[in-house]
């Protein structure tokens, strides 16, 4: 009997100690691999993957459903529906499953079939006694960096300097002054083909104020009007959500637009399609995603509907209207309701007699004829504007704190908008005598 209760106690023991090994090293053997040293690789046999901390993406080898074509990418895990981020070799890939992704010298390198290059980080300079490493961090960031700095400011090359389709929270579109880089947004060919397609979102620096805009190859196809310090008029970011903030920055070392979520457990991006831009978010543990805006979103948001000097209202019909002390360049096209053509003055500017016609609740005008002094007020703004018998326009740079800054037009207005709520004013030159 003595015997019988030993054997018990022995058998309870070992159970109780298989209990607790596996409460100790669960957590190890659940933590997922989101790194990749000098001395590993991932291919395409091995099925190997990096998963994010949190478990939010993963980066690995796919091939798209119908495809024989394999690429690197990174994509949402635990979406149903597999999302893709970010794609490296979306304009070379690997035309069989022989593919390796390893750490050569201080590059990241790709190799296909006979060990060729198929894609590469392209660092020209390192540190060859330095240990390299390869890093998925939690926001989908592809990093790579010496294995002894985790400073962020220290990576050595980032995937998020190199967009595909997708800007994801913390990622930048716009222009890195120091080094010249303009990160922009390029659609996938088609559906299940992630080579460059036609379409692009990109931050157009060449005119008086920066703004985004939706091109189809040179064509311009939709634009998100200037920042004015709080937001860019023509995208519709819902201000005031509490687990979204959006950033623009301007400055000598960059000029950049970017968004950031404040309640991590909401994941949102933002997806240049063929003629639309989409904003989706999804809230696990909903199985998809949902989209949130689109654009164009309606009639008014097309480029050059309304012709110069005239400007498109969703509330009148026809919806282009041209600016009072101006009338329809063509008059029999304007009755036929096609406003492209625009308006002309009814009388022409004196420059010594002229005043200004407030129109409120508007999105500025292109800034392509624009100059931009940020040191003056709207008062001085005026003053300048009516010292230059040229300029035809002014209105404010920045919207807060009363408004700050000076835009002038000295060309003609085009691109003009006006919206039920928000947008801001616009003081456009009259002759005195359409002034009323």
């Amino acid at each position: 009997m003595k015997k019988v209760k030993n054997i018990y106690h022995h058998y309870t023991f070992s159970l109780l100690l298989v209990f607790l090994v596996l409460i100790l090293f669960h957590p190890a053997l659940s933590t997922y691999v989101n790194t990749l040293s000098s001395s590993e690789s991932l291919t395409i046999s091995s099925k190997r993957t990096l998963v994010s901390p949190g478990g939010v993406f993963e980066l690995g080898f796919f091939k798209p459903l119908g495809r024989s074509r394999w690429y690197l990418g990174i994509w949402y895990k635990k979406n149903s529906w597999k999302t893709y981020a970010w794609v490296a070799n979306r304009d070379n890939p690997l035309s069989s499953s022989t593919g390796t992704l390893k750490i050569t010298g201080s590059n990241l390198v790709l190799l296909g079939q006979s060990n060729n290059t198929v894609w590469s980080t392209n660092l020209t300079r390192g540190n060859a006694s330095s240990p390299v490493t390869a890093e998925l961090l939690p926001n989908g960031n592809f990093v790579m960096r010496y294995s002894n700095n985790k400073d962020s400011s220290g990576f050595l090359w980032q995937s998020f300097d190199f967009p595909t389709d997708t800007l994801l929270p913390g990622m930048k579109l716009g222009y890195d002054l120091k080094t010249g880089r303009n990160r922009f947004l390029t659609t996938w060919r088609s559906y299940d083909d992630p080579s460059s397609g036609n379409y692009t979102y990109k931050l157009d620096i060449r005119r008086g104020l920066p703004e985004f805009i939706l091109m189809n190859g040179p064509h311009e196809i939709q634009r998100s009007g200037p920042w004015n310090g709080i937001e860019f008029y023509g995208l519709p970011e819902v201000q005031g959500l509490n687990y979204m903030v959006y950033n623009y920055t301007e400055n000598r070392e960059e000029i950049t637009y970017s968004f950031h979520m404040t309640n991590q457990s909401i994941h949102s991006r933002l997806m240049v399609s063929d003629y639309t831009l989409n904003r989706f978010t999804w809230i696990p543990p909903t199985p998809g995603w949902r989209q949130l805006w689109i654009l164009p979103t309606d009639v008014c948001d097309s480029l050059y509907l309304c012709g110069s000097y005239s400007y498109c209202d969703l509330n009148t019909s026809p919806n282009c209207n041209c600016i009072r002390g101006f009338i329809p360049k063509n008059q029999q096209r304007w009755d036929l309701k096609d406003g492209s053509e625009g308006c002309v003055r009814r009388t022409p500017l004196s420059c010594s007699g002229d005043g200004f016609l407030r129109l409120k609740n508007m999105n500025l005008p292109d800034t392509k004829t624009a100059t931009v002094d940020r040191t003056i007020d709207v008062k001085r703004c005026e003053e300048k504007c009516l010292s230059d018998c040229n300029c035809t326009s002014f209105a404010t740079a920045d919207v807060r704190n009363g408004g700050l800054g000076c835009v002038i037009w000295t060309g003609e207005l085009v691109e003009i908008r006006k919206q039920a709520v928000g947008g801001q004013d616009l003081y456009v030159r009259l002759n005195a005598a359409d002034l009323g």
